[in-house]
């Protein structure tokens, strides 16, 4: 069962709705320990000090900011302590702006508020208000001792909070090389709209898998029984330039058109034979934790 993580309330203008947030994500990455190949003990990591090259313990540790080439300004734990913004219990709603206005950019973490005791009746009343309204709220919280700037927004049954870099955090476009100033032909214009059309669905994120971590997964599970693995040599794939644009543009739309490029894709399964092997290995390592 999900452990919230954080406890407050939601507030705009005087409304006040009490509520406890929840991971709304749970990453499925593939984690491996770093072993001794000659008796596949663990490795231990050592800090170590570049100077005098002697092993450094935790209390003789301190932050330091780089200034300057080789030049630090340090600062202890009491001095950042004094500076860290308040914890509040409150998610304050300054404003509501279109969803549609906010890139997707400035997104970071993603999290579900759930009414805390009592509070289903605002609870949902502001998820149904935002709802039809079309409206999503920027907020500002403290979590974990740092200040976010947040989206709230309704999400199925649910209000989701999802954490914000703000504008310096992002990478102006004027700080890259290489984009191009041309303009596309009308023609050429035409034909990729066309192909991107052909190639039109409704979204459903279950036709989605990460291929990379079910092989993965299916090859541990493999050697954890003692198969032996041998890798097949793939093909090298033919490089190029595509020298002829419209050339390229009307051999992808016919291919598309005649199923080729996007049919098959939706024929497939969705479960593929390394993504049930990944789901049995996953099954496992589920109930070994729980009985361990």
């Amino acid at each position: 069962m999900a452990r919230p993580i954080w406890s407050g309330s939601v507030s705009f203008g005087l409304v006040s709705v009490p509520v406890k947030l929840f991971s709304a994500t749970s990453p499925k990455e593939v984690h491996f320990h770093m072993l001794h190949d000659k008796d596949s003990a663990r490795i231990q990591q050592k800090r170590v000090c570049s100077k005098d090259g002697q092993e450094v313990s935790w209390e003789h540790i301190v932050k330091g900011f780089e200034i300057s080439k080789g030049r630090y300004v340090t600062v202890s734990k009491e001095e950042l302590e004094k500076i860290q913004p308040r914890a509040t219990k409150s998610i304050e709603i300054e404003d509501f702006v279109d969803l549609t206005q906010i890139d997707p950019i400035y997104y970071e973490s993603t999290y579900y508020l759930v009414p805390d005791k009592g509070a289903g009746k605002p609870y949902a009343l502001l998820v149904a208000a935002m709802r039809r309204t079309g409206k999503v709220g920027i907020a500002r919280f403290v979590l974990r001792t740092r200040q976010y700037l947040a989206a709230v927004r309704p999400l199925g049954k649910a209000l989701a909070i999802s954490t914000m870099l703000y504008a310096d955090e992002v990478v102006a476009q004027d700080e890259l090389e290489g984009l191009p100033d041309a303009k596309p032909g009308e023609r050429e214009l035409k034909m990729a709209e066309q192909l991107i059309g052909s190639l039109d669905a409704k979204f459903d994120i279950g036709r989605y898998q990460d291929d990379y971590r079910a092989q993965v997964l299916a090859m541990l599970e493999k050697k954890a029984e003692g198969e032996e693995i041998t890798s097949a040599e793939e093909p090298e794939e033919a490089r190029g330039k595509v020298v002829n644009l419209m050339d390229a543009l009307k051999k992808s739309l016919a291919a598309a058109k005649g199923g080729d490029a996007s049919g098959k894709a939706q024929d497939e399964p969705r479960h593929k034979p390394q993504h049930r092997a990944a789901a049995r290995t996953a099954a496992r390592h589920r109930a070994r934790r729980k009985s361990g």
